[in-house]
């Protein structure tokens, strides 16, 4: 499947390209030691396993400004989930 292909579906829905990527190609395989943690990353931070998935397949490690994407990822993820939070809390009232 083509990168950028997968980097456009992963704007919209990034549980979705994780989806792809697992059926499809052998990258997560290859990006994560075990099953477990891109199982966790796509429940809980699809968003920053995508990320590190896509840098690791591009060089075979992922380092130096590649964090900085994998942190931006990250705090994407966290305010994903504190955005939906603060809807809730605000709905309740």
């Amino acid at each position: 499947m083509g990168c950028c292909l997968l980097v456009l579906i992963g704007l919209f829905s990034p549980r979705l390209a994780i989806f792809l990527l697992a059926i499809f190609t052998n990258d997560l395989s290859r990006a994560f030691d075990s099953w477990l943690v891109p199982l966790l990353g796509f429940f809980l931070l699809p968003w920053t396993t995508l990320v590190y998935t896509l840098l690791w397949t591009t060089s075979r490690h992922v380092n130096g400004v590649e964090w900085v994407l994998v942190a931006a990822a990250f705090l994407l993820d966290v305010g994903v989930v504190g955005g939906g939070q603060g809807r809730f809390r605000r709905r309740e009232r």
